[in-house]
């Protein structure tokens, strides 16, 4: 056979591969309000960057399976390429043949790339769209699971993992995309669940729909498992490259570096941000916005224990993880939920060398017995563990109230801060002014010919004496009390001094944490 002729049955077997499942069944993709496999990588990398690996990877159909299929890439799209010219790997499940169904050849692309991508220290990214395990395959699928789920773990920390669901992604499928660092969803079109409607309707009697149990308003409001929500499948893409851009490529490597931006806040906006009066309540996001470059943030877990802001934001051109309570909510208590959401993002931002800044305005945990039952406890002490085991650069900068241990456990100065801050307005003690004065001087307001107006002088008294930054500037718990209006500088500052710290922890096999 000549060149021309193997160069002719080269393209016509590319051309072939490119169509996957075939026209029909792209066609009944893009009805379905969905993208194909290959537009989806074309839209999230730099034009023409990707390479694909494994193209030709085809196995046997195998039994009880329709005649008129074709079994061509197996399922999965994977190769590597470039966002913003930096390497990422990826694989992109494909609907149209085998319903993107997973198999041990389709896993078996995906290893491939998931061990290229560790070996290069770039990040890995899944796109999910698939109807779960090729049932044809038996055990054989199954298995195929267990090394996708193996390699994610042994990945983590080392480099960042990113999954997004594009389609069904349901029963053992589910799994690679928790053990990842973040998920993606889009609206409408993608659901996670570990058992269907179906099955939940015959076992339970319940009677759910498909976006209900597991779409991506109920994972990024409710459960919290996933991080981002796209309006479709483009915006959430966009909301990938987005997010790649704040986190650098693998654990060895610094945050990237781009060009300041200026804050911006007006000449005495910060005043006024954060009300005088405890019980008010306003949005953490604005002293954010007010104090980071160019007033840009990149909300993490938005829907999800909105008591709690985590986020991604840049000072003076340096990538930083933001951690903020949300007075708005909960009067920013801390409850499950929110301390989970804390703990997560501190340990991701302590794996990829992100510096963490944290904005405190708390009154404590949640108090109920729902909060108690289920756990806070356990839960809570997660913050805890995961500020203490953090080495990253640590700011904390107290707003407003920081009572008690959730004071403490904001990354207070015990748990390793290495700047600790506070505005003037900042009141720290044990507890609140008005339950520290109902209970020191209980049987003096009992007593009292006026108890209301007792109970009132009391309450000042102690807010005086402990509720105020002072107490703790006098015993170094404060490094500085500022000028909200220098907040940004005084961040600022702080994190180029500490930019090269430098802390090791004793040498162990890994801690345990209390999950």
């Amino acid at each position: 056979m000549s060149i021309e002729k193997q160069l002719q049955e080269l393209n016509h077997l590319r051309e072939a591969v490119k169509l996957g499942g075939g026209q029909a069944r792209i066609k009944r993709q893009h009805d379905n309000g969905k993208l194909t496999a290959r537009e989806r990588i074309e839209l999230l990398l730099d034009e023409n960057s990707f390479v694909e690996t494994d193209a030709f990877t085809k196995g046997e159909t195998g039994d009880f399976t329709k005649p008129d299929v074709e079994n061509l890439g197996e399922g999965v799209v994977t190769g590597y390429g470039t966002i913003e010219g930096r390497l990422v790997f990826l694989f992109s499940q494909d609907f149209t043949v085998f319903g993107g169904a997973l198999g041990e050849l389709h896993a078996r692309k995906i290893c491939k790339v998931m061990d290229l991508a560790v070996k290069n220290g770039a990040p890995f990214i899944g796109l999910n769209d698939s109807g779960g395990a090729r049932i044809q395959e038996g055990v054989n699928a199954l298995s195929a699971y267990g090394d996708i789920f193996y390699r994610n773990t042994l990945a983590s920390g080392v480099i960042p993992q990113i999954s997004v669901i594009m389609g069904p992604c349901a029963g053992g499928a589910v799994y690679s995309p928790a053990i990842t660092d973040f998920v993606f969803m889009v609206e409408q079109t993608s659901q996670m669940f570990i058992t269907g409607p179906q099955v939940i309707k015959s076992v339970t009697g319940e009677d759910v729909s498909t976006e209900e149990l597991g779409g991506a308003l109920a994972h990024n409001r409710v459960s919290g498992v996933a991080s981002f929500m796209g309006q479709n499948e483009e915006d959430t893409l966009e909301r990938v490259r987005h997010l790649l851009s704040y986190i650098p490529q693998n654990n060895m490597e610094e945050t990237p570096w781009v060009e300041p931006v200026a804050s911006v806040a007006r000449e005495d906006e910060l005043l006024r941000v954060v009300p005088l009066e405890p019980t008010r309540q306003y949005d953490v996001r604005d002293v954010i916005r007010l104090t980071v470059d160019g007033g840009d943030l990149f909300e993490v877990h938005q829907y999800f224990a909105q008591n709690v802001v985590t986020c991604f934001a840049r000072l003076d051109g340096i990538s930083v993880g933001i951690v903020a309570n949300q007075p708005k909510y909960l009067a920013g208590c801390l409850d499950i939920d929110g301390s989970d959401k804390i703990a997560r993002f501190v340990r991701f931002c302590d794996c990829f060398n992100i510096p963490l800044i944290t904005l405190e305005d708390v009154p404590g945990f949640l108090p109920g017995t729902d909060q108690e039952y289920r756990g806070i406890i356990r839960h809570g002490a997660k913050i805890l563990y995961a500020y203490s085991e953090a080495t990253v650069p640590k700011i904390t900068l107290i707003l407003r109230k920081a009572y008690g241990g959730a004071y403490v456990a904001m990354c207070s100065r015990s748990l390793g801060a290495d700047v600790a801050l506070a505005w003037p307005t900042a009141e720290i003690a044990v507890m609140g002014p008005d339950g520290a004065a109902n209970i020191i001087f209980r049987d003096e307001i009992k007593n009292a010919a006026d108890p209301a107006a007792m109970m009132r002088q009391r309450t000042d008294e102690y807010r005086q004496k402990f509720a105020n930054p002072y107490v703790a500037a006098a015993r170094g718990l404060v490094d500085d009390v500022i000028d909200p209006r220098e907040t940004r500088r005084r961040l600022i500052d702080s994190l180029h001094m500490s930019l090269q710290k430098r802390e090791t922890r004793p040498r162990k096999k890994h801690g345990n944490i209390p999950f």
